[in-house]
């Protein structure tokens, strides 16, 4: 692991990316963000060989995805799909509600349920009747970033909730995008915060791993 100080300019930062991307010693490499306000994200994640994007963020591993073709995948959202196949939840022909159309979560987990044969519907800031749509949600994937915004009043009895957001509240303590004790007694299945979404990322990082270092070898 390289911890760089705030102060490394994006020239320093993309010369070590494309160290790593020569170097045989690494399979994979994933850049933290959010990045310091002066380097463009954008580019740092282009400077990243496709074959070593083990975050799934380089453009043209977002384009394999949505047409369907091998890459890495984002790894919440293909946690995500792990956790509800492993839980023996039913993708197929059931109505997913995304709420959230960021380009790391929203996004890759609406084209992967869709590639599971869900009938999804991606919600955002400008999204009318929110509740009532994701009252209609069998899984409801809760990704907008906002404390406990999804109670009791968002979600149909029977579905499955899934929590991507992790936050503080004002004692300090670890929660989500969804109320859970408001909701629970509601859904036939919710991720908790923490405990839930959170290791399958990291799961599904050091799965990505492993692919890119097989790859190698090949």
């Amino acid at each position: 692991a390289y911890e760089l100080p705030e102060e490394t300019t994006e020239e320093e930062l993309v010369s070590l990316v494309e160290q790593l991307n020569m170097s045989r010693d690494v399979h994979g490499i994933l850049v933290q963000l959010p990045l310091p306000k002066h380097i463009n994200e954008d580019k740092i994640i282009k400077a990243i060989a496709p074959e070593k994007d083990v975050d799934g963020f380089h453009p043209q591993s977002v384009g394999a995805l949505s047409i369907g073709q091998p890459g890495f995948v984002s790894c919440t959202p293909a946690g995500i799909i792990q956790l509800l196949k492993r839980s023996g939840i039913e993708i197929d022909g059931k109505a997913c509600v995304v709420v959230g159309r960021s380009n790391i979560v929203g996004k890759p987990m609406a084209l992967l349920l869709l590639r599971e044969n869900g009938t999804v519907t991606v919600c955002h800031s400008h999204t009318k009747d929110l509740k009532e749509v994701c009252k209609r949600a069998d899984i409801l994937v809760a990704a907008i970033g906002k404390p406990k915004f999804f109670n009791h009043e968002y979600v149909k009895e029977g579905a499955v909730v899934i929590d991507v957001g992790i936050h503080r509240n004002e004692q300090n303590k670890l929660c989500g995008d969804v109320d859970y004790e408001d909701v629970l007694p509601l859904v036939s299945a919710i991720t908790p915060v923490p405990g839930g979404v959170g290791p399958m990322t990291i799961a599904m990082l050091m799965y990505n791993c492993v692919q890119a270092a097989e790859m190698e070898i090949c």
